[in-house]
């Protein structure tokens, strides 16, 4: 019985040495594992470094790049390359110029769809953790494009009120570099995309003295549905704390504004100065952006100029001779003031030689006090030719305006106020029974001031339904308009406050996008462009990562 005890001692001190060798086998795996799994986890930690060193580069250049063609509508000379280094570790970054501005289509970002002359830039970066030989490489794409503003139904710089009283639908993209609200006092019915770079608001901007209309905004879904602002009782707009997602969801990001991450369009249309200096003139030569100094043919307080090679003749016998050429007076009833206007008769002018080679005429009056100056166009229903015209003061159209066999044309300037084919000046200062509108049709894309939502004692502006301006009883008669619709600055001369029913009723809004104007061969004569730079594409380059960099200072 000893000696069985004694062999069962022995077997059980084998066991055990065999589970401590084994035990020590799996210990040492152990180890080896876990160190090995330290080395990973330290590489993994490393490259993360690496990238972010790379990503700070690539941004630092991209951001560079953009600012400057922001600013100053071109890339910046020399293109941005260098090195810097951190705590961490080291970055180089360099910019390619991919080659010379093509037109092309945009087609990523919130303005995809849209043509431009497009410059293509590829900048690349590289970061290394310090004292490790991994690198991580990471090229992004940037692309600066000048768009024609004329591609937007409606363009805006400061905030964007919509609210229309009877149904009304706008086909075309809108944007606006501020804030945006709509509303409707029946529906109001959006074709294509909505961008704002502030928010999108459902209801008035506050100011406005108005309650929020009672009807429904309706916008199209990626799919081509409308889909309600308003949802029940509940308004889908920024104050909603679910507004991005909820937003992408219910129109499929065809909606957004500056939580999605949509910026100001710059607008490299003036080298420096107000974007006003387009309608502003020359002065001698210190307004170089001005379309004076674009102008084939002017009229200056009355009188006519034309340009031959670089001589300027006086036109302004010829052109009054021929029926083209006068001055006229009428009342406009929201500024409470009689006007004096040079009144351009656009058939007339196709009768003579003076019609302007490159389209465009530039036309001013000096401004005098109590009266308002102006330009007006008459007998414009077919136009001799692609025409632009541009003024700092207010230009009003009388009757039908590029209607029959229409051709790209636009109108810049202070105001624009669209006069019916009805409007007799000799009544323009009676009661507004005597002033009875007629349906008229518009065909122009037009650049143009407003006033200010609550400012200076004013409520609401007009919104967009009144950005172009009216002075008669137009209920029951349509006013067709087909172009653009696009709002750089505030009115500096006719700044006379809005007042629905006091001097004017509204027309029913035919409005629309004139799609023309997405074909650049069909651009008015010297459209603006605003200036879209982003950020496209990104790519890391793995094979990198297996390189050591030489990082050069």
């Amino acid at each position: 019985m000893l000696n069985k005890l004694k062999q069962q001692d022995g077997m059980v001190m084998v066991i055990g040495l065999i589970i401590m060798v084994l035990a020590g086998f799996i210990g040492m795996a152990a180890i080896q594992t876990s160190t090995t799994d330290v080395s990973i986890s330290g590489n993994q930690v490393k490259r993360t470094q690496a990238f972010y060193l790379a990503e700070a580069g690539v941004e630092r250049a991209a951001a560079e790049i953009i600012r400057e063609f922001q600013l100053r509508g071109q890339a910046p000379y020399p293109l941005p390359s260098g090195a810097f280094d951190e705590a961490a570790g080291f970055t180089r970054y360099e910019v390619e110029d991919l080659g010379p501005a093509e037109n092309q289509t945009l087609t990523t970002g919130a303005y995809k769809g849209l043509y431009g002359l497009i410059k293509t830039f590829a900048v690349s970066a590289e970061g290394r953790v310090t004292n490790d030989p991994q690198i991580t490489r990471i090229t992004l794409t940037v692309q600066d494009a000048l768009v024609p503003v004329f591609q937007f139904a409606v363009f805006y710089e400061d905030d964007l009120e919509f609210s229309p009283g009877p149904d009304m639908t706008i086909a075309g993209r809108m944007h606006t570099n501020a804030n945006m609200y709509l509303g409707s006092g029946n529906s109001l019915y959006i074709d294509s995309y909505v961008t704002a770079a502030g928010d999108i608001i459902a209801g008035r901007k506050p100011g406005s003295g108005k309650p929020r209309g009672v009807g429904n905004v309706y916008i199209k879904d990626g799919d081509g549905n409308y889909q309600g602002m308003k949802d029940g009782s509940d308004w889908l707009d920024s104050s909603d704390p679910d507004w991005v997602t909820e937003s992408i969801a219910r129109w499929d990001g065809k909606v957004e504004d500056g939580n999605h991450g949509i910026t100001e369009l710059d607008m490299p249309v003036v080298s420096t100065g107000p974007a006003t200096n387009l309608i502003d003139p020359d002065a001698g030569g210190t307004n170089p952006d001005s379309f004076e100094n674009k102008a084939d043919l002017k009229l200056i307080n009355g009188q006519a100029l034309y340009k031959t090679g670089t001589t300027w003749i006086d036109v302004t016998g010829a052109l009054m001779a021929a029926g083209a050429l006068k001055t006229v007076t009428f009342y406009n009833g929201r500024e409470g003031k009689w006007v004096t206007a040079t009144e351009l008769d656009m058939k007339q002018l196709g009768t003579t030689p003076y019609v302007p080679r490159n389209g465009i005429i530039y036309a001013r009056r000096d401004v005098a006090a109590g009266t308002e100056q102006a330009v007006r166009l008459v007998n414009g229903a077919e136009l001799p030719a692609p025409i632009t015209l541009a003024s700092p003061n207010p230009v009003y159209t009388l009757g039908d305006y590029n209607s029959i066999n229409k051709k790209p044309a636009s109108i810049l300037t202070d105001a624009l106020s669209i006069l019916s084919n009805s409007w007799d000046d000799a009544n323009s200062d009676k009661n507004l029974s005597s002033r009875i509108a007629s349906n008229t049709t518009i065909n122009v894309a037009f650049l143009t001031g407003n006033t200010v939502t609550g400012e200076g004692g004013a409520a609401y502006n007009g919104g967009l339904e009144n950005l172009p301006r009216f002075l008669e009883q137009w209920s029951g008669k349509t006013l067709t308009i087909r172009g653009s619709f696009v709002d750089l600055w505030q009115s500096r001369q006719a700044t006379g406050a809005w007042g629905y029913g006091k001097y004017y009723k509204a027309p029913i809004r035919d409005w629309g996008f004139d799609p023309d104007f997405l074909d650049p061969t069909k651009l008015p004569p010297g459209t603006p462009q605003v200036n879209v730079a982003q950020r496209t594409s990104w790519h890391q380059d793995l094979a990198a990562e297996k390189q050591v960099m030489v990082f050069k200072y």
